[in-house]
């Protein structure tokens, strides 16, 4: 460390410390020329204000921090120094060429060995779960979802690597399906639900459709009728006039607004909405679009657990 930035670091931590006990000690005298425990001469809200001293404990205990931080700063130091204790930053000083050499060698080591070590206990755990895991692969999902071990297993899985989007319970968030009920994006069969888990789904989402649409008037109008097809009270001029533009709409919702799983596209008559059905979220997803990517799971779990996490998202929706 330069001198300059030595001698700055002493003076404004020493300045600041000194300067707190002079602060402390100015407070505890009576500089307002009226006794102690008298009038103030002034109330507020019938609140009389009277000339106390600080409380004994708030002052003690300040005093005692501003002892401990010079009881501190003389074992440990300050700025070059290293205090009574000669303790010093261990990345205190500037390394030489070959003792940076030796570290960076030395952290190559330690990571080599780590990662013998996790390749050995991979080893050692696919040796000894590969024959379980292969003997589940080998039965249907539909079997699967019928056995209660393969469940608790398959439901593991899906905790540790698909709650943080979908839930610990499945039941999804804002965004994320629901995978506990009978609605589905791209089909609930399971083979469709392990190709999802598998090759993740990466559709071309919902475009923004307020241009299209004419702007903010023929957002409202396609939005309540949208709403009206799940059955829900709307403006019935809005939704007239939605109805004509909602053939915009029709190429991947289909005409009646039944959805497509070719497509991903949601039903929109359920009243099952996977960012919000509120008059104001819709008009949102109008407006500006959604879209959505589910990564593919097939090279960070494999085949065989992949089907086991789909033996137990496929039984979530069978209860």
């Amino acid at each position: 460390m330069s001198s300059f930035w030595n001698i700055w670091i002493w003076v404004l931590t020493l300045g600041s410390l000194v300067g707190c006990f002079l602060l402390l000690r100015w407070c505890l005298n009576d500089h307002t020329g009226v006794k102690e425990g008298e009038s103030m001469g002034h109330s507020f809200d019938g609140i009389e204000e009277l000339n106390n001293p600080l409380p004994k404990w708030w002052s003690t205990f300040f005093l005692c921090t501003i002892v401990w931080a010079f009881g501190y700063l003389s074992l440990y130091g300050l700025g070059g120094w290293g205090g009574l204790l000669g303790w010093k930053s261990s990345n205190q000083g500037i390394l030489s060429l070959a003792e940076s050499k030796a570290k960076t060698v030395a952290s190559l080591a330690e990571g080599s060995a780590f990662l013998v070590q996790y390749d050995r206990e991979m080893a050692q755990a696919d040796a000894k779960y590969g024959p379980i895991f292969a003997a589940y692969a080998a039965r249907s999902i539909e079997d699967l979802a019928t056995d209660e071990q393969a469940l608790k297993v398959g439901q593991r899985i899906f905790i540790q690597n698909c709650s943080q989007c979908h839930g610990s319970d499945a039941h999804g968030t804002t965004g994320f399906p629901n995978l506990a009920d009978k609605d589905w994006l791209y089909g609930g069969s399971p083979q469709a639900i392990k190709e999802s888990i598998m090759n993740g789904r990466k559709s071309s989402g919902m475009m923004a459709w307020l241009g299209a649409l004419g702007g903010e008037q023929g957002v409202k109008e396609v939005a309540a009728y949208v709403i009206s097809l799940s059955g829900r009270s709307v403006d019935p001029e809005l939704a007239k006039a939605g109805q004509g533009k909602f053939a915009l709409c029709a190429g991947c919702h289909g005409t009646e607004g039944k959805g497509n799983i070719a497509l991903g596209a949601p039903n929109l008559t359920d009243n099952i909405w996977l960012y919000g059905g509120s008059k104001r979220v819709i008009e949102e997803s109008i407006r500006n679009g959604r879209a959505g990517v589910m990564p593919a799971w097939k090279d960070i779990l494999g085949e065989e657990k992949v089907h086991l996490v789909s033996a137990y998202v496929y039984s979530l929706s069978q209860d």
